[in-house]
């Protein structure tokens, strides 16, 4: 990967040195050395005295009925304190983030592989293990429905039904038609987060009679608020202490783990730990929901569209969880980044007896995006256009109209971001040389010839969402304290590693000019702030935070303006120090506060959205996001191996808060997207999870990694939002693989209308 921007940022042109601290500044992670070195504490390495150890039964089955379950034999083991089911769930039997459909333990039916049964608190987690392997549970193995377009006419799933949302957008004119019409098909399959760490948690029991889980929660308000009425307890009884992220992209919105955990230790009054394995995670939390997309472009003759069609159908699996979202997102976006005066788009999400899916970064745009740019790739191959050029005669810019007939007021600079990439010098081609082996698709000891490697350069331009949609209320709240030269942020955004409690600290080194600045450790106790999704916390909590210490340096300036005659506005705060417009002042913080400790609470709240309507019409998305991303690849066209040298990506990012920072989250999203593009794929057969494992499920390595050069960064700051700044890294996981897909097809002059692309599709017969 590459370690620098390969060109600065519009802003970026500086006289001097960068800064070293405040917005701007590449301040590192406070906690980045610890987690380096393998000694910072994850939810994985708790103790507490007296501690139990919980094991979760799962079915086998993808799709059973439960005849009866007999826990009396695992009762009986040794060092067994507890063995739950759905029996004893004291409050609500079901969660769900918007829809309660999920069980915390199946009771009559068992809807996908690994849905929980039964959990066990034991002394030792051999002996918890053990006793969930001898819950004896007779079942009445169904006939699971795996295939989402049969889910419309199958017997339902569930009492909701199989169809979790429908939505048709309508825009124009249908008898539109245009000169050159493509038509395509395309599958997307079911990437897991696969997080750093996997699920973990420690409940412990209050005297109360309530409960406190320690865990990796990515918003541990709504988490609570599940919790709790699934234990039958009102919510401040019920606390949630957020321990370190090792990371998340959606993997940890599922409360699921902590739900039996929090059972547990309210059954046995002792404290509960889960710790579980790889093969649990992969069964038990949501995945990117499998796509089926059909489209059809119409075009001019000169490649301007026309028209678009499309289909879309998202495998939700058993549960509903967040594919209402996901779906409006894929359809919002069906048409991608282009002015469209005509579409038409048919979007469903249907339950399924295949593994969950709900949010992963990118939810519904990454799908769509893979389609629309295939279809962009036969429209110039069929018009004989160059597939930038073809791109750039259609892209958005502000002031378009989306299909849902949003007008787009954010900056949308497209055409910039792809005339970036596209003039953005090409990579050498590798010598053919044995020295240089190892540049062959499949590594240093590839079975491929160097005269069988053709390369190839594909395009894409992707788009997301930023914050909530269709109406969710989008607010947060921040306290900011300082006493003593030290500023505390309070505030229960979580940082999942988008780095949110590294702006906090630049933020309040900006605004109040005090270097040293901790953020407190996340809890419920604290006003909710909303989960780390959609770039939502640099936008709504970023803003708390900056609201905050704004009203707490007004706090520290007014006496001063008071005793000078002169307005707030006329003093400056810089490198710890206060000054006046006309030198007559000049004092530090530190004498300022005169040991006085002040502080200030803030909220922000974006301007409202609305639903998409019965024709998928509304003003549904606070702002939009924007990329543009180059790929190039060499394809084994022999064996259909393949290999990214390079993604040349320009982003719409508003403004640079933290260079390093920024550059880490692209570089990351790229490197997720050509997971998802190459190798990954949780497969299964019939509804049942095929080695739910690491080595079953094919990451991407560091040797997997392509150069990324991060060619422009465009900083046309958006008005409405705090700082001016947009979300990084989803928009780069949407758009890459989409752009590697591109490539492959250049280089092979396949359709490649699947991901993750399999060898076959990159085979050329001779």
């Amino acid at each position: 990967m590459s370690d620098d921007l390969a060109t600065e940022p519009d802003s970026a042109a500086q006289d001097g040195e960068a800064p070293t601290h405040g917005l701007g500044a590449s301040l590192p992670a406070a906690e980045a050395r610890a987690k380096a070195e393998g000694t910072y504490p994850y939810a994985a390495d708790l103790w507490a005295e007296g501690l139990l150890w919980a094991a979760v039964l799962r079915s086998p089955h993808p799709h059973a009925r439960i005849v009866s379950v007999d826990t009396s034999a695992a009762a009986r083991m040794p060092g067994v304190r507890a063995v739950i089911t759905h029996a004893d769930v004291p409050g609500d039997s079901s969660y769900g983030r918007k829809v309660a459909d999920r069980p915390v333990f199946a009771s009559d039916v068992v809807r996908h592989h690994g849905e929980a049964i039964a959990a066990i608190a034991a002394e030792h987690p051999d002996a918890a293990r053990l006793a969930a392997a001898a819950v004896a549970v007779e079942y009445e193995v169904l006939e699971p429905v795996t295939d989402p377009e049969k889910a419309f006419s199958a017997e339902p799933l569930h009492p909701d039904g199989n169809l979790v949302r429908h939505i048709p957008l309508r825009y124009g004119d249908p008898a539109a038609q245009g000169d050159v019409v493509v038509e395509g098909l395309y599958r997307i399959g079911r990437q897991d987060p696969a997080p750093v760490g996997a699920e973990a948690g420690l409940a412990v029991p209050r005297p109360d009679g309530g409960v406190e889980i320690y865990t990796a929660s990515t918003d541990p308000h709504t988490d609570r608020d599940l919790a709790a009425a699934c234990f039958g307890l009102p919510p401040e009884q019920v606390k949630i202490v957020v321990t370190g992220v090792p990371g998340a992209t959606g993997d940890r919105d599922d409360p699921g783990f902590q739900i039996p955990l929090g059972l547990l230790a309210l059954r046995t009054g002792r404290p509960v730990k889960l710790a579980a394995s790889r093969e649990e995670s992969f069964l038990g939390h949501a995945h990117r929901h499998p796509t089926l997309l059909r489209y059809r472009h119409h075009a001019d003759a000169e490649g301007r569209l026309v028209k678009v069609e499309a289909q879309i159908l998202l495998d939700a699996g058993a549960y509903a969880d967040q594919s209402s979202e996901s779906l409006a997102a894929a359809v919002a976006f069906a048409c991608g980044p282009y002015v469209v005066p005509h579409a038409f788009v048919e979007g469903w999400a249907v339950r399924t007896n295949n593994p969950p899916s709900g949010h992963v970064r990118g939810e519904g745009a990454m799908q769509v995006c893979a389609a629309y740019e295939g279809q962009m790739d036969k429209l110039a191959a069929k018009l004989g256009l160059d597939p930038a050029e073809l791109r750039l005669r259609n892209v958005l810019a502000t002031g378009d109209m989306l299909p849902t007939g949003q007008t787009v007021t954010c900056p949308a600079p497209v055409a910039e971001l792809l005339r970036s990439v596209q003039e953005f010098p090409l990579p050498t081609l590798p010598k053919d040389t044995p020295e240089e082996a190892w540049l062959l698709p499949g590594g240093p000891e590839g079975a491929g010839e160097p005269g069988a490697v053709r390369r190839g350069v594909g395009y894409a331009l992707g788009m997301v969402h930023m914050l909530g949609a269709e109406g969710a209320d989008e607010v947060s709240t921040a306290t900011v304290k300082v006493h003593d030269g030290t500023a505390t942020v309070i505030c229960a955004a979580v940082d999942t590693g988008q780095g949110f409690a590294t702006l906090a600290r630049q933020i309040v080194q900006e605004t109040l000019g005090v270097e040293e600045v901790h953020v407190a450790a996340v809890d419920t106790d604290q006003p909710p702030a909303g989960p780390a999704t959609h770039g939502r916390h640099t936008w709504v909590s970023g803003g708390a935070v900056e609201r905050a210490a704004k009203m707490v340096r007004t706090q520290l300036l007014q006496p001063l303006a008071h005793k000078f005659g002169m307005s707030t506005e006329l003093l400056q705060i810089a490198d710890g120090k206060i000054t006046s417009y006309d030198g007559v002042l000049s004092t530090t913080v530190t004498e300022a506060l005169d040991g006085k400790e002040l502080w200030a609470t803030a909220q922000s709240r974006p301007h409202p959205t609305e639903p998409l309507d019965e024709s998928g019409q509304g003003d549904a998305f606070v702002g939009l996001s924007f990329c543009a991303i180059r790929a190039v690849v060499d394809v084994d066209i022999e064996l259909g191996t393949v290999r990214v040298v390079e993604m040349a990506v320009a982003q719409d990012v508003g403004r640079v808060l933290n260079p390093a920072q920024l550059r880490t989250r692209i570089e990351a999203g790229v490197t997720q997207g050509i997971g998802a593009a190459l190798t990954e794929n949780l497969r299964t057969s019939r509804g049942l999870v095929r080695h739910p494992d690491l080595t079953g499920y094919t990451l991407p390595t560091a040797l997997d990694a392509p150069d990324v050069r991060i060619v422009r960064l465009v900083e046309e700051r958006d008005v409405v939002a705090p700082f001016g700044a947009k979300p990084a890294s989803a928009v780069s996981v949407v758009t890459s693989p989409a752009a590697v897909a591109s490539a492959v097809r250049a280089a092979t002059g396949r359709p490649v209308g699947r991901l993750p692309i399999r060898p076959q599709a990159a085979v050329v017969q001779a």
